[in-house]
């Protein structure tokens, strides 16, 4: 009998018994409560200071008087007037203490990299909201045996460049170096694996292990998943991961849409696997999947983060996707169903009316489950077309089932064409695939999928390109721009300077 695995498994009963059976949980009460928690313990810091956080507290409507007091900001202004600070060692600038890690970002937009505080407040939070996910399997009635076996974690390396004052790295990094003890049995690559930077020696380590390892879960960004799925079963010459790995059942997904990846995932495995999607992002941990058979993610509203939604329409972000002057937040308690928001965040690493740059709908509001849809700066709108990450990603999906290929990677741009508008898209598959039937196709998806496109197609719209390119091209890219491996993904939206470095590659890799 799995002994251990009957300990676990038990432990895990206990702790999932659903919130609602043990008290009614009120999702808006329980954001008031770590609305005034983040308050009273940053009242002290400068940024507190500067905002009369005290006087804020004694308010009977504290949320109106905290939007009212508090200005909103993006990463540009958090940073130049506060987070600066904290980088030069500096104590109490945004929250108590100071700050030993920054996790390093960049997302998806920008070229630079941003760093973001991570507080030990909000390391013990992402741990807290860590367990809960992995305590959500209990809902899938495994065997006893599953709680013993590994689970594969692919990040950033934990090896964390240190400047004198402070730590920094990616969050998966920080995280993984922060594991708890307990944990570490279960924990793979392990210690030594996951210190390496290198990727390509990462992935030779991870393939030489893999054989030894009986792994149940992994987490990890579809793309390099994908890769060392397939790296493995080349190796050891198989036919699928689970020829490796027979009792391989979970892969947690993050970072990007899964959709246009299920296609390919799904002829590495031979046995059923289930998806499962978080939502962490370097300032925090936001949702988790946790219901079986649903695509949404409850938030997670309880745990040291604050969330307000402002409608994502033309009178809240300009076509650039920047907030206007004159933008409206609301709260939990305000919020519809299918109707897109971008979000702002306060957190316990002093991160207050934060524009993440994610953008996200409601698809239940009585259990706070959520989809995201794109970021505010990754969409389409050059005419009026308003061109959703999601929209894109459902299109995506679609021509790979039709014309049953794999497109492993996928970015699009609007130019302007003639005295008109188009659409230019890149397609990174290595099966066969002609660009004028894939431009048709997708052009048709999306007059479907969007009707503001299919008017705009009609009215300004005047064409659309396609370009397939080899998936090495994509990974080619990443890898110039220092992005290889771990939590990176690659932008699906490009614009302005990073499009004009693009097309510059392509031509470059044509000659």
């Amino acid at each position: 009998m799995a002994i251990l695995g009957s300990i676990i498994k038990r432990a895990y009963a206990l702790r999932s018994i659903p919130i609602e059976k043990k008290r009614r949980f009120d999702g808006y009460a329980a954001q008031l409560k770590v609305l005034r928690k983040l308050l009273k313990k940053a009242e002290l810091s400068a940024f507190g200071e500067r905002y009369k956080f005290h006087e804020i507290l004694k308010e009977k409507d504290i949320v109106r008087a905290f939007q009212e007091r508090v200005p909103t900001h993006d990463y540009q202004s958090m940073f130049q007037q506060w987070w600066y600070r904290s980088l030069n060692g500096e104590g109490f600038v945004t929250w108590p203490g100071r700050v030993k890690y920054f996790a390093l970002t960049s997302g998806t937009s920008e070229s630079s990299s941003k760093h973001i505080p991570v507080t030990g407040d909000m390391i013990r939070a992402i741990r807290k909201a860590s367990i809960r996910q992995l305590v959500s399997t209990i809902k899938y009635d495994f065997p006893l045996e599953f709680y013993e076996k590994g689970i594969l974690m692919i990040g950033g390396s934990t090896h964390l460049n240190f400047n004198g004052a402070y730590y920094e790295g990616d969050l998966s990094g920080i995280s993984a170096g922060n594991l708890p003890f307990w944990f570490q049995h279960f924990y793979k690559p392990g210690k030594r694996i996951s210190r390496e930077r290198e990727w390509e020696i990462k992935l030779e380590e991870i393939v030489k292990k893999a054989k030894n390892w009986d792994i149940g879960i992994i987490v990890g960004v579809p793309a390099w998943i994908q890769i060392i799925l397939e790296r493995i079963i080349e190796h050891y010459n198989v036919k699928t991961i689970h020829d490796i790995w027979p009792n391989l059942s979970v892969y947690v997904h993050s970072g990007v849409a899964f959709e246009p990846y299920e296609k390919s995932f799904s002829r590495l495995f031979s046995k059923p696997v289930i998806y499962n999607e978080s939502y962490l992002a370097s300032e925090g941990y936001i949702a988790y999947q946790n219901r079986v058979d649903t695509r949404g993610m409850q938030m997670i509203l309880d745990n040291g983060l604050f969330y307000e939604f402002v409608p994502f329409n033309e009178d809240n972000f300009d076509a650039e996707g920047n907030l206007l002057p004159n933008h409206k937040a609301i709260t939990l308690r305000d919020v519809q169903e299918n109707k897109e928001y971008a979000l702002l965040l306060s957190t316990c690493s002093g991160a207050w009316r934060y524009l993440i740059g994610d953008t996200i709908k409601f698809i239940s509001k009585p259990r706070n489950e959520i989809l995201i849809t794109g970021r505010t700066k990754h969409f389409i709108s050059i005419c009026g077309e308003h061109l959703s990450q999601d929209n894109m990603n459902r299109a995506i999906s679609k021509l790979q089932n039709e014309f049953n290929v794999e497109i492993r990677e996928w970015t699009v741009t609007g130019i302007r064409y003639d005295t008109m508008f188009a659409h230019k898209w890149y397609l990174g598959t290595d099966d066969p695939l002609d660009p004028e039937a894939a431009r048709e196709k997708i052009d048709e998806y999306l007059k479907i999928l969007n009707d503001d496109y299919r008017v705009e197609r009609i009215a300004a719209i005047k064409d659309v390109f396609v370009e397939v390119l080899p998936t090495a091209v994509f990974a080619k890219w990443m890898k110039d721009h220092g992005k290889e491996g771990g939590a990176n993904k690659f932008p699906r939206v490009l614009k302005n300077k990073q499009f004009e470095e693009w097309e510059k590659f392509i031509k470059e890799l044509n000659k």
